[in-house]
């Protein structure tokens, strides 16, 4: 994810995109981009680069052996699928299937009473869960294949709205940032609720569907059997990016408004500062700053996933990656992106 890199011209030069190929290539063959699986750039809607590579990958630790990757090959998205249930509930709201982001928890989750004592939980609101801002105690650090890896744990259980809830509460809601895959699942669960239907059912009838996108797949929880919110999509790359140039349009694609304009906007204001990284975070989304104006908007998963929208150019970089459970995997999509794409193809 960028750290606020910008183009400094609107067309690659002549000569880029074979330029890029062979640096991403000895990238790859060297070790400095390791278990890069797959690079997609757009521009105003249009694909300027695409490339893969092959590599040892898994489907959510399902092992797939050495899978040559490719334009019509599904990959992990992992916590990507965080922003696109975003997305989803900003599209639910607009047809009032859901409650509002200032609806109590509480009040939207019936039959939790028995939480009411603590005075904080009275105050936790839909919009904390969307700004990762609940105040309950979560923990991700460990490997995702740990049982005390809290969404793990989550999706072990029989009731994942239940184990979120009762966690026990840490901090004032909104107090500061910090990392949950129970907040989105509480998002799932309402959209589920709302809408009547599966997340992929709706998701495919509102938003992929609309696009165009036809090639998805959503991990199912091994316990409960349903869609996993969190972490569970799976699309192809350029699929991916094609989302990322229908969201820098304000939801709009092919003369259809997808995703309501109002929503985008709304969810790409900083809402929290997540410490002192100098990045901030909105509805779902990590953005440029803690505080306008935002220049990018990013969405990052487990492994190297990542895309990220540069309002600037209008520009599309998504990358997919097989470095799961390490904490720098992050450094892979930057490398990509600000090593790589932005000084080949618009300096």
């Amino acid at each position: 994810m960028a750290t606020g890199t910008a183009p400094r011209q609107t067309a690659p030069r002549p000569g880029a995109f074979d330029e890029l190929a062979r640096r991403l290539d000895d990238g790859v063959a060297s070790g400095a981009l390791a278990r890069l699986h797959g690079v997609v750039v757009l521009q105003q809607g249009e694909r300027l680069f695409e490339r893969y590579w092959t590599d040892e990958d898994e489907a959510w630790g399902q092992p797939l052996g050495r899978v040559a990757y490719g334009p019509d090959k599904l990959h992990d998205l992992r916590s990507v699928t965080k922003s696109i249930v975003g997305l989803l509930y900003g599209i639910a709201l607009e047809k009032e299937l859901v409650p509002p982001p200032e609806t109590p928890l509480l009040e939207a989750f019936p039959g939790f009473e028995h939480l009411a004592d603590d005075p904080r939980r009275r105050r936790e609101t839909i919009e904390h869960a969307l700004t990762m801002t609940m105040g309950n105690r979560w923990d991700e650090g460990t490997d995702y294949s740990d049982p005390k890896n809290a969404e793990h744990a989550m999706e072990l259980s029989h009731d994942r709205v239940r184990f979120v809830l009762e966690q026990p509460m840490e901090r004032e809601p909104g107090e500061r940032w910090h990392y949950s895959g129970g907040a989105t699942a509480l998002l799932g669960a309402l959209l589920v609720r709302g809408t009547g239907q599966t997340l992929p059912a709706f998701a495919r009838e509102r938003l992929f569907g609309p696009l165009g996108i036809e090639t998805v797949e959503w991990v199912k929880a091994p316990v409960i059997g349903d869609a996993v919110p969190a972490s569970g999509l799976r699309l192809r790359l350029r699929d991916l990016a094609l989302v990322g140039a229908m969201v820098l349009r304000q939801g709009r694609w092919s003369g259809r408004q997808i995703v309501p304009a109002a929503w985008i906007e709304r969810s790409m204001v900083p809402r929290v500062a997540m410490g002192e990284s100098g990045i901030g975070y909105g509805y779902q989304w990590y953005l440029s700053s803690p505080a306008p104006p935002v220049r990018w908007y990013g969405a990052v998963g487990n492994g190297g996933q990542a895309m990220t929208l540069h309002r600037e150019g209008e520009i599309v970089v998504a990358v997919n990656g097989g470095r799961y459970n390490s904490a720098e995997a992050w450094r892979l999509p930057y490398a990509v992106e600000v090593d790589h794409v932005f000084p080949t193809l618009f300096r």
